[in-house]
């Protein structure tokens, strides 16, 4: 266990646009909301590169000592298509074109969304609330609302007056847009006649005959806005101010922009002191579609069905791929992204195989082993720099290698240190795996190499040395390296 004064951790804070020093709330205590996945369909891979980024985030909090909260929600009802306050909610939709209950879609695919995180081991949230379970806190939320004179009710319906608030506070304070332009750019749509402005969101919905997700309310029989449950939620488990609110970069704005002017209205704080955002995934340098076909789904990627892929991945392989880039950066997706990412999470497990069988110990090591752990967390507390992270344990790969092959000393002391940091970083902080697929595919790797290898030694006691050196080019050409010594020889994957 770390200790969280010896850390100075610093966080980009989206509302500021900057990176901060971390200071949470209450001491050793940190409050972290993240909007969860509304289940109408199977969650896709930019969901889950955001999941794994605050995964990474949870992980290395509890690590370095914290006591973490981590509440992430589900969206079981008021998304709305195109994310706007009229259409078809999305979970309705699906029910009907599935010929299903909506909570037939919501158990199907909340099913669903946890079997994929538990392939990519991620940790489960502490709370995992649901929206159809916090009704009657949105339905108080938006009494209050109206009490302050913020929120206004027209035929059943309740709207946030977004003009109103902006005189007293600043909307678009978190995606830096200014409420002249969003009333210059916008227009009443069909429908919306309702609205005092075009601007204005709902905080609830006046449901028609046939809706069938719609709950009692002083309004009307309805259902809640979509922005508001998280302001629900996340002030029931984390308070009316709480550390850490995270999401995509997508929720920035009108999500988490409608959320802060909530919360502002209600409680006078923006939520969270630090907002953060994981930035998005494209496939083959295109935005992820599914209209477009420019799509994978996380199955497709253990099942080899995709056209995009050659082979199938582990979730650890694909999960390394995304912890190569900072969860700030727009990040590509392709097959030989992933095959190389594949090679590179290997060449690290084999790095860690050698470690727990290592033997031939020295008096010392050739490693400062205490800078190597401090340059690693030092990347962590620089706004959980995983890519600095990668580089860092891909140095001590190196290092294990060279006393594999005899270059290089280890002592007993030293193998131990070292061994449960790497493990410490890979297995606890990223969450990486050694699978069953991976371990099999080594053992057989280890197998036929141990063969070629005792032909080559034959070849080189026979004075075949055309042959001897033949098969050393060849697999040198294919990114492994034969090691000769006097008596055997070893190899290492390049």
């Amino acid at each position: 266990m770390q200790s969280i004064a010896s850390h100075k951790l610093k966080i980009y804070n989206s509302l500021s646009g900057k990176k901060e020093s971390f200071s949470p709330i209450s001491k050793d205590y940190v409050g972290m909301y993240v909007c969860g996945p509304t289940v109408y369909s199977n969650v896709h891979l930019g969901n889950l590169r955001t999941f794994t980024s605050f995964d990474i985030i949870f992980r290395y909090l509890s690590h370095i000592g914290y006591k973490v909260r981590y509440v992430r929600n589900i969206t079981d009802v008021g998304h709305l298509e195109n994310d706007e306050d009229h259409g078809e909610d999305r979970i309705s939709k699906k029910a009907r074109i599935e010929n299903l209950e909506p909570m037939e879609v919501v158990q199907k695919y909340t099913y669903d969304f946890h079997g994929t995180t538990r392939k990519f081991n991620l940790l489960p949230p502490s709370i995992e609330p649901t929206a159809t379970g916090h009704i009657i806190e949105q339905i108080k939320l938006i009494e209050k609302l109206i009490k302050k004179d913020i929120a206004y009710e027209v035929n059943g319906s309740v709207y946030f007056d977004v003009i109103k608030y902006n005189k007293l506070n600043d909307y678009g304070i978190l995606s830096k847009r200014k409420i002249e332009d969003l009333i210059h750019n916008t227009r009443a749509l069909d429908g919306q006649s309702d609205k005092k402005n075009p601007q204005d969101f709902a905080l609830w919905k006046k449901a028609e005959p046939k809706h069938i997700m719609k709950w009692e309310s002083p309004w009307s029989d309805g259902f809640p806005g979509w922005h508001l449950e998280c302001t629900a939620m996340s002030n029931k488990y984390l308070g009316e101010k709480f550390d850490i609110h995270g999401g995509g970069m997508d929720l920035k704005f009108p999500h988490h922009e409608c959320e802060i002017a909530q919360s502002n209205a209600c409680f006078g704080t923006n939520a969270s002191n630090y907002w953060m955002h994981a930035n998005m995934l494209t496939l083959n340098g295109q935005k992820m579609s599914k209209s477009t076909g420019n799509n994978i789904l996380p199955e497709e990627i253990f099942s080899s069905v995709s056209p995009f892929l050659s082979k199938t991945f582990s979730g650890s392989s694909v999960k390394f791929f995304m912890l190569q880039a900072h969860y700030r950066s727009v990040l590509d997706l392709s097959n030989d992204a992933l095959v190389a990412s594949e090679k590179g999470f290997n060449k690290i497990i084999d790095a860690i195989n050698i470690l727990e069988c290592h033997k031939n110990f020295s008096k010392q090591t050739d490693f400062d082993i205490k800078k190597w752990a401090n340059s690693c967390y030092t990347a962590l507390d620089d706004d959980f720099n995983t890519p600095i992270l990668i580089a860092n344990i891909f140095e001590v790969v190196k290092f294990i290698n060279k006393v594999n092959i005899g270059k290089a000393e280890l002592s007993k002391e030293g193998c131990t240190e070292l061994s449960q940091l790497i493990n410490s970083f890979v297995f606890d902080i990223m969450g990486l795996q050694k699978n069953e697929i991976s371990l099999n595919q080594n053992e057989k790797l280890d197998k036929v190499m141990n063969i070629i290898l005792e032909l080559r030694n034959d070849a080189r006691a026979n004075k075949d040395y055309s042959l001897s050196d033949k098969i050393r080019d060849l697999l040198k050409e294919n990114g492994i390296s034969i090691n000769d010594n006097d008596k055997d020889s070893s190899y290492t994957i390049d």
